[in-house]
């Protein structure tokens, strides 16, 4: 599986930009990673083009981690684009586009930190699937 984030505006806020740089990096051990920075949510889509396309919403779909990696798992072989919007949240057009409407949280988190959960997220259903110790239920 080859995956893409792409987040509107690169973390500022220095525990964010700090916890994406060191997840990255962890992930890049275990699938090929692109994380993808646009300045507008408009242009999320055109990152995506030819990847599945999961779109972090408060609105969508809760998953447990074993369902999540269930999921994940019928998409070897695939190219998935995770999109996480701004401060804003998504234009409707990128919500119509998803494949999947993803909800990390019925919480509504601030951007950055949503972006630091996802990769920590992916970082943990990585270690799973090569089952590494990482995950602790």
């Amino acid at each position: 599986m080859r995956l893409r984030v792409v987040a509107v505006g690169k973390p500022r806020l220095a525990y964010a930009r700090l916890g994406v740089e060191e997840y990255a990096g962890r992930i890049g051990r275990y699938a090929p990673l692109e994380l993808l920075f646009v300045k507008e949510a408009k242009d999320l889509l055109a990152k995506a083009e030819g990847h599945r396309r999961v779109v972090l919403d408060e609105r969508g779909r809760l998953f447990s981690t074993p369902e999540l990696l269930r999921l994940l798992k019928g998409w070897e072989g695939e190219r998935v684009a995770f999109l996480v919007g701004g401060a804003e949240g998504h234009p409707e057009a990128v919500r119509r586009e998803a494949d999947l409407l993803l909800s990390l949280s019925p919480l509504t988190l601030q951007h950055e930190l949503a972006l630091l959960v996802l990769l920590e997220q992916l970082y943990r259903l990585l270690t799973l699937r090569a089952g590494h110790p990482y995950h602790r239920p």
